[in-house]
């Protein structure tokens, strides 16, 4: 992984755990969050996160 990939990884993981926790505290629909995911996949072009996008979302546990 090049530092360019790795850079990208980490904003889109970052991000995406925003995104995630606004989803579980009802502020984004499914719907919204899955628009908000394709827009920073396509951004970010990540390799790890690229392989879970699109698998439901699980609450995390408290």
């Amino acid at each position: 992984m090049t530092k360019e990939e790795f850079h990208n990884e980490k904003m889109y993981q970052a991000t995406m755990g925003v995104v995630r926790r606004m989803h579980s505290e009802g502020l984004i629909s499914q719907e919204e969050y899955a628009r908000v995911e394709q827009v920073f996949l396509e951004k970010y072009k990540p390799l790890i996160g690229s392989i879970y996008a699109g698998m439901a979302l699980t609450p995390c546990p408290s």
